[in-house]
């Protein structure tokens, strides 16, 4: 029998615990508790979205989650996404952009000024998501340290203002102002059922 890897294991756990706990909200540091405290327990999330189709949500899809909550919507999983990122185009992605995090500016190996000075670490991240049709060709993808691929440079980083927001929607093309408006008819639903009905 092939050994298990730490990853897996975790990733075992949190599935489990997500599958024992369907539409229950739980928070990261119960979650971190579940994957027995590894530090990419975030990874092993995504992972469960992204490749198994775990239906879970964050504050990111739902307006009702706060950052750091976790939802499992269905045991009944959504289309998988298999990983198809080569070692070549992660080493291009990471070239191109100077080894260097494209949210927040962090280099690899500089201590993190929001991970109590722990080293930074790149990730290789989507610009579309996978599950939004984007794919895994190099101009898709972009270098991201492990915090603001966690989602914590949410809180970090300057939110336009809404006149800027409205500007960018508009330069879009339509099938993207589109997207947007499923979007945020699906984060805000009872919101759109009561503007419907003004």
């Amino acid at each position: 029998m092939a050994k298990r890897t730490k990853g897996e294991g975790s990733r075992d756990k949190l599935r489990a615990y997500f599958l024992d706990n369907v539409g229950e909200i739980l928070n990261s540091a119960t979650l971190q508790d579940v994957a027995g405290g590894v530090s990419e327990w975030g990874r092993r999330i995504r992972e469960l979205r992204n490749e198994e189709g775990l239906d879970i949500l964050t504050h990111n899809d739902r307006s009702d989650l706060k950052p750091g909550q976790y939802v499992l919507v269905s045991k009944k999983p959504k289309p998988f996404f298999e990983r198809g990122i080569s070692k070549e185009t992660r080493a291009f992605v990471l070239d191109r952009n100077g080894f260097t995090c494209q949210m927040c500016g962090v280099a690899a190996g500089e201590p993190h000024p929001y991970n109590e000075g722990r080293k930074t670490r790149l990730h290789i991240g989507h610009i579309i998501d996978k599950s939004m049709g984007g794919s895994d060709e190099a101009n898709n993808l972009r270098a991201i340290c492990s915090v603001c691929n966690e989602g914590a440079s949410n809180l970090t980083l300057n939110r336009p203002d809404t006149i800027k927001l409205i500007a960018q929607v508009r330069r879009a093309p339509a099938k993207d102002q589109l997207d947007v408006m499923k979007w945020l008819i699906t984060k805000f639903p009872n919101q759109a059922k009561e503007l419907s009905e003004e």
